[in-house]
């Protein structure tokens, strides 16, 4: 019997065939002639998912992230709407007793759909971010055993693909309250079937007479956040026909150790509720005295609550279940009057957003908790505190804000309006939004109900680029006013007694807790008032980001530039004639004009040169001559490139900036600009880049002024520090040193240190390394450590080629701590070139511990000992120029590699691949994704650093961890 309270997920067993191609009617398929395997037309369909997806899985269509294949597949414009209208079916198991109930969920479809369960149907309106529960309790068959079709309809109005126009193809797609980026933008190709498709969870979920609906929590927070009370309302339905008598229980526990509790509350309170009636229910307030309370990420720990709620109902016993992660804070903003820009606090402290535009992980909606925990855990990594949910994509799924809510990042979250699509376009779209507006709201209000609850989520803005059409944006505006408890003048309300006489409890309100922005240029972003003044979007000189002409307001919301993956990626996703590296033509003006081939172009490829203004930065290094020596060249710009961003922005927090928000963080495909990482989950060297840049307390080069700074971004003062600054030439010698010590750092500021002396001082170097490292004098632990390379003023990078070819000797001590399959690699690389400066004991390179916690439990791993004496060795000019070997010495593995010059081992990275080291043109061996504490990372001589890298292992796979760099570019292989 079905067990009271549980949700079953329907996600295996599905199958799927064209509308067209079923002659049977919906009634007969759940029924009489139900499909039985997946034989023509019928074919195991990818739910959730969308129906280009199953096409994709099935092989019925070719690989729209490949190479040009997308261009094989016929559009929904060309094929009409029935091409892409599909049958899914499935089956499940469910026997209902006593006064149990049914109802099967669908979280949402696209775009509307009609369900037929034992022959009986129903109908899904239409709308792409609305929930759908149908009670079926009364049509499911008695043996138990249950048939389900659905039959789901494209988009009204999926639209055309112009020859040339703007974003969001001809506009169309804005009729309908539905995902925009469907019809193609400059980073993204079209999507053929529009999203069709039952593209989120479906499940059943059994009750008793009583349904809980949709509770809402709010914590309420006085006396400085010592005393907090959580405060909770939730509907519930009475499905009988007689009076119900309910216990209503709420209880709050926290998690100590693993799987212990600790219960924090519980409370039962008495409700009756009416026959068939739906009422809403406040609890009494609950009082916290000084709870953990969630911070972002960089500001201290995600701490989390869980809260349940349960019904039990007289003679019937318990009817209903709902849990919820929650976590305690308050989030503020107001345009500051310094800056003119949004600034936002999280639980009273202000919080410099450096953040990141995310579209959606995968852009055939193939979407699963796995992949969402690494996106998220990409941001973290990066050391980014949000993320902005465009509005030409999703309302984000609770799977990736319960994940931002462990990671710690702030999302932005977008209603469905964009400029381009909705009045601001090219060729002019339509100002006046979808054509029904009631169902906007109505797809509004179910999303804020959905998300609400969510400690991650910061604020509700109308659109992108655009504010919903007037009635439209008033609605939003009056549905999400705040509660004035929560208004930046909320400080006369000082105990929840005076919450609760004065005003109406805040759970009660739809959300009330969260401020609403019209769009993404208003009222604190860009120029506040609408006006085209995010961007730019396009390669940058690294210094420009720095001076004061280069952004002039507040809060930029999207500023973006290069993206090139690593070659492998490229070779993975692009047959041979893709490999081909653009063309660089040279111009009158001295500039150069990069040329792409036609599949980069079709992957939205964007250039590393803009003639006129930016001279191109890969040809910085020298011309390239292969897709290898181009992909590594554009790593060395990527890295520089978005850390500069970053820095600039830091460099002005809270004097110029309150924020900026990297335009983009990833892509949805196989896109070739505006990425921290591919969508094969391979990080870029702008990722760590940005991790380096974004650090809570950081020291950088502010490279228009050449001064060393330091910003910390925490509310603690860092006392008894020093800087450590040294510049290494390509020779190895060290010609400038020097220690600033005695210094002492306040909270949320930028403090400027000292002009560095050395690009101005006799005869510099063409090209030369500066490492700065910010460290505890009493333990020379290290706080920030941060490595530029440099060129003079008007010159290149082009002396780094010779470079190449230095034999810089390395130690490399591994070990490996292993749990199912899950891998834990401590990698310890050493420059054993001699140090010519006995001085510096930061060399070791250990790093102070930052106050957050890390997911990866090193405790629950079982540590390997590795008795193999036999490294894999590459064969032939690497085997003749390199002596490699390695030995067991206290459990770790230790690998040599004997080189006679000194200097510099520039530019290390580790990767992760399946032990063989043969593979056939092309394939991809690399295991993703694998999380790096760093990466792109260079070491002076006699410096040590120690990186750890995590990552699951498939089935059968041996993995083997290979380091490369600019002077080891064929690679240093450990198998684990």
């Amino acid at each position: 019997m079905a067990e009271i309270g549980q949700k079953t997920l329907l996600d295996s067993g599905w199958l799927a065939a064209r509308s067209t191609d079923v002659q049977l009617t919906g009634t007969q398929l759940t029924t009489t002639y139900p499909p039985t395997s997946p034989t023509s037309p019928w074919m195991e369909a990818v739910v959730p998912g969308t129906v280009l997806a199953t096409l994709v899985e099935n092989k019925v269509v070719g690989d729209p992230f490949y190479g040009l294949e997308n261009e094989t597949i016929l559009d929904i414009a060309d094929s009409g709407r029935e091409y892409y209208t599909f049958w899914f079916f499935t089956k499940f198991q469910c026997k209902l007793s006593g006064a149990q109930h049914l109802d099967l969920n669908f979280r949402a479809i696209n775009y509307s759909a009609e369900v037929y369960l034992n022959g009986h149907k129903r109908v899904l309106p239409k709308g792409m971010f609305r929930r759908h529960s149908l009670e079926v309790t009364d049509i499911l068959n008695p043996d138990g055993s249950n048939l389900l079709a659905v039959l789901v309809h494209p988009p009204d109005h999926p639209g055309s693909i112009p020859p040339v126009g703007g974003q969001g193809g001809d506009h169309e797609i804005g009729k309908d309250v539905a995902t925009q980026y469907v019809e193609g933008w400059d980073w993204i190709a079209p999507v053929r079937d529009r999203n069709t498709g039952i593209w989120d969870e479906v499940s059943i979920s059994v009750t008793g007479p009583v349904k809980i609906i949709d509770p809402h929590l709010v914590s309420s927070f006085f006396d400085r956040y010592t005393r907090v009370y959580l405060h909770a309302t939730t509907e519930l339905e009475n499905r009988s026909s007689w009076v119900a008598e309910c216990s209503l229980n709420i209880q709050v526990t926290t998690e100590l150790e693993g799987s212990v509790s600790l219960m924090e509350h519980l409370k039962t309170q008495h409700v009756s509720i009416p026959p068939r009636a739906r009422i809403q229910y406040t609890f009494p307030q609950l009082f916290f005295y000084k709870p953990n309370l969630w911070w972002p990420n960089g500001m201290g720990k995600q701490s989390l609550y869980n809260v349940s709620i349960t019904v039990d109902v007289k003679g019937h016993g318990e009817s209903d279940s709902w849990g919820q992660l929650f976590g305690f804070r308050k989030i503020e903003s107001h345009i500051d009057s310094a800056t003119g820009g949004r600034l936002f606090k999280v639980n009273g402290q202000p919080i410099f957003i450096r953040g990141g535009n995310w579209i959606l992980s995968d852009c055939l909606l193939r979407l699963s908790k796995e992949r969402y925990k690494t996106d998220i855990k990409f941001h973290a990594d990066m050391n980014l505190n949000m993320i902005r949910c465009w509005g030409g994509g999703l309302a984000e799924r609770p799977e990736f804000y319960h994940y931002c809510d462990v990671y710690g990042l702030l999302v932005w979250q977008e209603f469905w309006i964009t400029g381009d699509v909705d009045g601001r376009g090219v060729p002019v779209s339509n100002p006046n939004g979808p054509l029904d507006h009631d169902l906007f709201m109505l797809c509004a209000r179910d999303t804020v109900k959905l998300l609400r609850n969510h400690p991650s989520l910061a604020l509700w803005v109308g659109g992108n680029e655009q504010v919903p059409p007037a009635d439209i944006n008033t609605a939003l505006k009056n549905d999400l006013k705040l509660h004035p408890f929560f208004e930046s003048q909320s400080e006369n309300i000082t105990s929840v007694e005076g919450l609760s006489t004065a005003y109406k409890d805040p759970s009660q309100y739809l959300d009330g807790t969260r401020v609403y922005i019209q769009g993404s240029m208003w009222d604190g972003f860009a120029n506040g008032k609408g006006g085209f003044t995010d961007g730019p979007y396009e390669i940058q000189n690294p210094e420009d980001p720095f001076k004061d002409n280069f952004y002039k307001y507040g809060f930029n919301p999207e500023v973006g530039s290069v993206g090139i993956p690593v070659a492998a990626t490229i070779r993975a996703t692009m047959p041979r004639e893709g490999w081909q590296i653009p063309l660089f033509k040279k111009l009158p003006n001295g500039y150069t004009e990069e040329v792409p081939n036609p599949i980069w172009q079709y992957h939205k490829y964007l250039p590393y040169s803009k003639p006129g203004k930016v001279h191109d930065q890969i040809e910085l290094y020298g011309t390239p001559e292969d897709l290898d020596d181009f992909c590594l060249k554009a790593q060395l710009v990527n890295y520089i490139q978005y850390r500069a961003l970053l820095e600039g922005w830091t460099s002005r927090m809270w004097s110029k900036y309150t924020g900026v928000l990297i335009w983009k963080t990833q892509n949805p495909w196989t896109g070739l600009r505006g990425q921290f990482y591919d969508h094969l989950l391979d990080q870029t060297a702008g990722f760590f880049g940005c991790r380096c840049a974004a650090e809570p307390i950081h020291v950088q080069l502010n490279l228009a002024t050449y001064f060393i700074e330091v910003v910390n971004t925490t509310a603690e003062e860092l006392s008894n520090v020093a800087i450590e600054a040294s510049v290494w030439d390509l020779e190895g010698a060290c010609p400038y040193y020097k220690v600033f010590d005695k210094l002492s750092l306040p909270p949320k500021k930028v403090v400027s240190i000292s002009e560095m002396k050395y690009p101005k001082s006799k005869n510099p170097k063409p090209v030369f390394f500066l490492l700065l490292k910010l460290y505890h004098v009493s333990n020379y632990s290290i706080v920030s450590r941060n490595f530029y390379w440099l060129h003079v003023s008007g010159g290149d990078y082009k002396l780094l080629e010779p470079y190449r070819n230095k034999r810089i000797p390395l130690k490399i001590t591994s070990k490996t701590f292993i749990k199912g399959s899950s891998y834990e690699v401590e990698m310890k690389v050493l420059n054993k070139s001699k140090k010519p400066d006995p001085k510096t004991l930061t060399y070791k390179n250990n790093f102070a511990v930052r106050n957050d916690d890390s997911d990866f439990d090193m405790t629950s791993l079982k540590p390997i000992p590795d008795t193999r004496t036999d490294l894999k060795q590459p064969t032939g000019l690497f085997q003749r120029l390199y002596r490699q070997f390695s030995r067991e010495s206290d459990g770790l593995r230790v690998a040599e590699i004997n080189g006679s010059d000194g200097g510099v081992a520039f530019f290390l990275n580790f990767s992760v691949h399946g032990a063989k080291l043969e593979h056939e043109e092309g394939e991809d061996s690399r295991i993703l994704p694998v999380h790096y504490s760093d990466n792109y990372f260079s070491l002076v001589p006699g410096e040590e650093m120690s990186i750890k890298i995590s990552f699951k292992v498939p089935p059968g796979v041996s993995p083997r961890v290979t380091l490369r760099g600019w002077n080891y570019h064929h690679g240093v292989h450990t198998v684990l």
